[in-house]
């Protein structure tokens, strides 16, 4: 049991440890300290609802629907495009007053957004669905199954709340509009580069 879970732990904590464009938006609502604890929450359960889906069996969703990753990649990439753009206009603009005072948008905006980042984004269907579904299947007992669930699912958990809560600990070098100007910058050129992978 607990070899599973361990297994399970570590094949959900590498998935979601690579830069992308939902933790580069965990990152900076950390950042601003706003809430953090609704945003970690909804990425970490969708994760955990798709996991779940990918380990009782429903990897094979992408071999029953054939388009269904080419459509998702176009929207994703149609998505990260405009947030992307967003960005820069908004480090061309350079009014980070809010941002500097620890202010952000609203808290539906905020879930709005991230619920985008997750939803949208073809390859959590195929690392939730397909990778984490697929390594599950070297557990046949049903009682090592749901241990290996519950690894990957506490992952999730423990990898979102980790990024947005630990974010604080760069506050005292983002206390200026120059400082912000440039992880905008960062995040809308790293939102460009995945929206180009995903096309390619």
């Amino acid at each position: 049991m607990l070899t599973a879970g361990v297994t399970g732990f570590a094949t959900g904590f590498a998935l979601i440890l690579a830069i992308g464009a939902q933790n580069a938006f965990v990152l900076r609502q950390g950042l601003a300290r706003q809430h953090v604890f609704w945003l970690c929450l909804l990425c970490a359960t969708s994760d955990a609802l798709l996991i779940t889906a990918g380990v009782l069996g429903f990897g094979y969703i992408v071999t029953l629907y054939p388009s269904f990753p080419q459509i998702m990649a176009w929207g994703g990439a149609a998505f990260l495009f405009v947030y992307g753009a967003l960005r820069f206009v908004a480090a061309a603009k350079g009014d980070y007053a809010m941002q500097v005072a620890g202010k952000s948008g609203s808290l539906w905006s905020v879930l709005a957004t991230g619920a985008a980042f997750t939803w949208l984004n073809p390859h959590v269907y195929l690392d939730t669905l397909g990778l984490v579904g697929a390594v599950s299947t070297q557990f046949t007992d049903t009682g090592l199954k749901t241990a290996f669930g519950i690894g990957a699912v506490l992952a999730s958990y423990v990898f979102f709340f980790s990024l947005g809560y630990g974010a604080r600990l760069l506050t005292p070098i983002m206390q200026s509009a120059s400082a912000w100007r440039r992880l905008d910058l960062l995040i809308g050129i790293v939102m460009w580069a995945l929206a180009i992978k995903l096309l390619t």
